[in-house]
């Protein structure tokens, strides 16, 4: 039987979301890549077991994470029961819907029909009673926006959802839904979007300034930029690489000469820090007053352990923002 590490709790570092009561590790295990049914259930475990033993209490998930869509869910769902059940109460779990996941018209973006049943779906599939934290995982254009905030509401009051969280929303429409779940007096504490060194998305859009500003949190997934960020494609792309093998996410025709130089040139920098180039991308990220935590993912237990190392040095000066900020300039963003 599964035991927690005594000292769990000694070194990771715990933000608080925005101005609420919810407080975050600094780092996350995020379940979006290893832990569909093509994963080891053993593996996958392992994962869980040291994120927690190194202060991780927060798990991420959403209903469509596999492959198929609903394995990661599933998956945890069979880990928690059989490892994780006693220490319900210290753990955040978050799951989300937004995204394709099942038929015909009701399974895909914002409908208040739509978010409830996959509450449901995914409260089942989990064996839980109750998420932490239920998110709304993208913008509907057609759907009001009301009828999405609303459906969030219901989630909370009903008591299959803790906290209201908004993924991969602008800051335009951040700010109305913040009035609508105001007025409804919805505990809606924290944004998910996509940031990193490269990908400043959510400097250009207004949700960082507009996060900053209303005091939300901020939880960052894809920090190294599907891999980019770290020493992987230093000296040309592995075979075993995401982007040999899969594609989906990050393609090969993304890693031209000009993006491995900026590569090598932050990995020098971080070199000259004491830092792999991951922790040092990891660590920019947090270093943001907005970022209440990353998210990481892993297919391997001693990834965690190096990621989390990026506690050790998370200050910048001004000169190394600078240069970071510079390096990054000079290629346009894209994975494909």
């Amino acid at each position: 039987m599964y035991l927690a590490d005594d000292n769990r709790y000694d070194s990771m570092k715990y933000i608080r979301s925005g101005k609420s009561g919810l407080m975050l590790p600094a780092f996350s295990l995020g379940l979006w890549h290893n832990f569909g049914d093509n994963s080891n259930p053993e593996n996958m475990a392992e994962l869980c077991k040291t994120a927690f033993d190194n202060g991780i209490t927060h798990f991420d998930l959403a209903n469509n994470y596999g492959p198929p869509y609903g394995a990661a869910e599933k998956n945890f769902g069979k880990i928690f029961e059989e490892n994780f059940r006693s220490y319900r109460d210290e753990l955040i779990i978050s799951t989300k819907a937004g995204y394709d996941m099942w038929p015909g018209p009701y399974g895909n973006w914002g409908s208040r029909k739509y978010l409830l049943a996959s509450l449901d779906q995914s409260l089942k599939r989990m064996g839980l009673e109750y998420v932490d934290i239920f998110y709304h995982h993208r913008m509907d254009p057609e759907t009001p926006l009301e009828e999405t905030m609303g459906a969030l509401a219901t989630a909370v009051n009903s008591g299959k959802a803790i906290y209201a969280g908004l993924s991969n929303y602008d800051g335009e429409h951040l700010q109305k839904a913040t009035e609508i779940l105001n007025e409804l007096k919805v505990p809606f504490v924290i944004n998910q979007n996509r940031y990193s060194i490269f990908d400043r998305t959510i400097e250009n859009n207004g949700l960082l300034k507009m996060t900053e500003g209303l005091e939300k949190g901020l939880i960052c997934f894809s920090p190294l930029a599907q891999g980019m960020l770290t020493d992987k494609y230093l000296h040309g792309i592995p075979s075993d690489s995401r982007a040999k093998k899969d594609g989906r996410y990050l393609k090969e025709s993304a890693l031209t000469d000009e993006r491995i130089g900026q590569i090598k040139e932050l990995n020098e920098m971080a070199s000259v820090r004491g830092q792999s180039l991951a922790q040092m991308s990891l660590a920019w990220v947090l270093s943001h007053k907005a970022v209440t935590s990353v998210l990481i993912g892993a297919s391997a237990p001693g990834q965690i352990l190096e990621n989390i190392k990026a506690m050790e040095n998370m200050e910048f000066s001004t000169e190394e923002l600078k240069k970071i900020d510079d390096i990054a300039s000079r290629v346009e963003y894209r994975t494909r």
